[in-house]
């Protein structure tokens, strides 16, 4: 069975979750991305092939002069609605194309809530600097964007200007949203459907920097929510037609109020994924792919709910070349398993971006209990250092 990947950057999630799980369950890969030569290291038994993954058509024609597919799919947060319409083209299980659309675009998605009556925000857009009447404070942010890049906390109409000038002055086409600033504790929800049937997989409690930013510095695994937070959270989902394959969902909950920060369409990134096979003790990658295959999902994924689990990320507090830092480990504290990836080489130099670009490595521990994860982390962040020099 033929497997296409869309793909841009390689990530974690590829490279080390959905290539062995395809590997795994015999599929044939042909992974189609516009940076080609990023992905040779994947090895031989992965075909890559040079294409234009952000045009749904150039997907659709390089697909349909190759092998004859038996599943379109990507993980990638910029080509869920291209993936979507491909599959839909050949005929293949895939999210609606629509739910796609509603979950990258922030603008679409606060309208779409709003107009089916689950929730509103305060939201408008902008394609060039100006002051705005609004219920300040706000979050300003790309409307298509991702891992915290260029958003930022304004606190009035001349922040707004001062903020959105930088950001264009960076990326002069892209549009920015401003909506009204949700109060309450962060959390993600991650669920996997098969279009019949939706499994909650839990999700974790989401540690963030201080303000303006919003880089998040820690993660904790929750196996479950109050059950009327995840019924707050789910009907938002469904207003949006999201149901089918992985969806990484960021919401706060204010006096027992969830509100839907973004949906991710895709498995949750930044090695929270690979965690989560970990820890819950199935082949989470591969039931994604199965999902997308046509397959059902089982009734019970019998995923374990007795152990804890932590991610942290070091991450860079001033611009400078990194110095000092630890390389990647994998090693056990008492009964927690912790494994260590740097996310940066040191002799690096870096500007200070205010994003998850700022990461310097990020530290996976699983453990029977929360005391236990806790302590094993804090052992290992004592004993190693991160150095930077101007």
């Amino acid at each position: 069975m033929r497997l296409y990947l869309l793909a841009l950057n390689p990530t974690d999630s590829v490279t080390e979750g959905f290539l062995p799980a395809a590997a795994h369950l015999g599929l044939d890969v042909t992974l189609l991305t516009d940076q080609p030569d990023a992905h040779r290291h994947t090895g031989p038994e992965v075909e890559v092939l040079q294409c234009d993954v952000r045009d749904f058509r150039a997907v659709i024609t390089r697909i349909a002069t190759h092998h004859t597919p038996d599943a379109v799919f990507t993980n990638s947060d910029h080509l869920q609605t291209q993936t979507a319409l491909a599959a839909h083209y050949f005929g293949l299980p895939a999210k609606d194309w629509r739910a796609t659309l509603r979950a990258k675009d922030k603008a679409e998605m606060r309208r779409h809530l709003a107009a089916t009556g689950v929730d509103t925000v305060w939201s408008a857009e902008l394609t060039a600097p100006a002051p705005l009447d609004a219920p300040y404070p706000c979050v300003l942010k790309p409307r298509e964007g991702v891992a915290s890049e260029d958003v930022v906390l304004v606190e009035g109409p001349g922040e707004l200007v001062a903020r959105g000038t930088e950001i264009f002055a960076r990326r002069p086409d892209t549009v920015l949203v401003v909506e009204e600033y949700l109060p309450g504790e962060l959390y993600t929800l991650e669920t996997l459907g098969d279009g019949r049937a939706r499994h909650v997989l839990g999700g974790f409690h989401t540690e963030l920097s201080p303000p303006p930013h919003f880089i998040e510095e820690r993660l904790t695994y929750l196996p479950d929510h109050p059950p009327a937070v995840l019924d707050q959270v789910l009907a938002q989902l469904d207003a949006l037609g999201v149901g089918f394959g992985a969806c990484h969902t960021e919401f706060v909950v204010h006096a027992g109020r969830a509100r839907i920060i973004e949906v991710n369409y895709r498995a949750i990134g930044d090695q929270c994924d690979l965690l989560l096979q970990r820890l819950l003790g199935i082949p989470l990658f591969a039931h994604i792919l199965r999902t997308h295959l046509g397959e059902p999902l089982p009734a019970d994924l019998d995923a374990r709910r007795d152990g804890a689990a932590t991610v942290w990320y070091p991450c860079a507090d001033r611009a400078g070349t990194l110095t000092a830092a630890p390389p990647a480990t994998e090693l056990t504290l008492a009964t927690t398993d912790l494994t260590y990836r740097p996310l940066r080489e040191t002799g690096e130099r870096h500007d200070l971006y205010g994003t998850n670009r700022d990461y310097l490595g990020v530290l996976r521990a699983v453990g029977p209990d929360r005391h236990s994860v806790d302590k094993a982390v804090e052992e290992f962040v004592a004993a190693r250092s991160w150095e930077i020099q101007p």
